[in-house]
């Protein structure tokens, strides 16, 4: 068995999957996926966020492609052969659910301003002497919500987000309509607007399609709750990013975290993740797309892909198979 990882993501699981195998293999890591071409001519398993018509001809033996995440949206699925089978992988749910639930604290509570205020001597709070104390700072406990996609990520956010005693409120694209279940309200894309007004903050976990391209455009960011905090960690660009900017600059909404971006660096050094200066507001917390970066993210999936690679040995169709 030939198995080629290709891209910087990829070739980070390298190590850890082929510590699992048991078969023969051949593994060959290719960071730049650019450079993948000639490798693939005798490969069986390819492992690689990106697929084209162009890997397809350059690899009549292959049996598998392995997404090492869950998105689909770089696979050119119209180029898979027939007898090409396609996987994901997830195992990334309980870290990005984590990193939801300390953005909205973070957010909520000012931390960075307070840390950088404490640092200069400055205490913004009720302890400060001949300054008035600050505004009480409120509670997640009681407050709304909105999870647009309803997928492992955002079933896990929904568990640890009752914990808190937050009220849920949905978005599942197979819902045909919603039903209440405890705290937790699910309903289908027609419910988007509704719990775009309810929310007092908003998590963005769905999955980039053409359907949900640009879907919170300038018309419906202007529908969000105003004074909401907003968090993205599915794909920059299901949300305009104009409209998105206006609204943090102007405090439409109180703050945002965002881990993931409208460009990602094709080179060494410094990469600005967007073309307007969202680095100059001091109401967005800004992360490089690592959300889901946790210990057991990798060992989840190093551990579905070396069940895969095995299979494909066996000629078995793949965990997490994608028809």
């Amino acid at each position: 068995m030939k198995v080629v990882f290709g891209g910087a993501f990829a070739v980070r699981l390298a190590e850890p999957v082929q510590a699992r195998l048991s078969i023969p293999n051949e593994t060959t890591v290719v960071e730049d996926e650019a450079a993948i071409l000639p490798h693939l001519a005798d490969a069986d398993v390819l492992v690689s966020m990106g697929f084209t018509r162009q890997m397809a001809e350059a690899a009549p033996c292959l049996r598998l492609v392995q997404v090492p995440g869950a998105g689909l949206d770089r696979i050119d699925r119209g180029a898979l052969r027939p007898e090409v089978h396609l996987a994901n992988a997830y195992g990334h749910e309980t870290g990005i659910a984590e990193y939801i639930m300390g953005a909205m604290i973070a957010l909520t509570r000012s931390f960075g301003r307070l840390d950088a205020s404490l640092r200069r001597g400055v205490w913004d709070s009720q302890w400060a002497v001949g300054a008035p104390p600050p505004p009480f700072w409120p509670e997640l406990a009681g407050k709304t919500l909105g999870i647009l996609g309803f997928g492992h990520i955002g079933e896990a956010l929904a568990r640890r987000a009752g914990a808190f005693d937050m009220r849920i409120c949905a978005v599942r694209r197979n819902v045909e309509t919603g039903k209440a279940s405890g705290p937790s309200f699910v309903a289908g894309p027609e419910q988007l607007d509704e719990i775009l007004r309810q929310s007092d903050y908003l998590a963005v976990t769905l999955p980039l399609s053409e359907a949900t391209r640009n879907l919170l455009d300038e018309r419906r960011i202007s529908r969000i709750k105003p004074g909401a905090y907003l968090v993205n960690v599915a794909r920059a660009e299901i949300l305009d990013e104009h409209a998105l900017y206006q609204a943090l600059a102007t405090r439409r909404l109180s703050g945002a975290a965002l881990d993931v971006w409208y460009r990602y660096p094709h080179a060494a050094g410094p990469t600005p993740p967007a073309r307007l200066p969202f680095h100059e507001l001091d109401n967005v917390i800004m992360t490089p797309h690592v959300s889901g970066w946790t210990e057991g993210m990798i060992e989840t999936r190093a551990d579905l892909i070396s069940q895969n690679i095995e299979r494909a040995a066996r000629r078995q169709p793949p965990l997490n198979a994608v028809s």
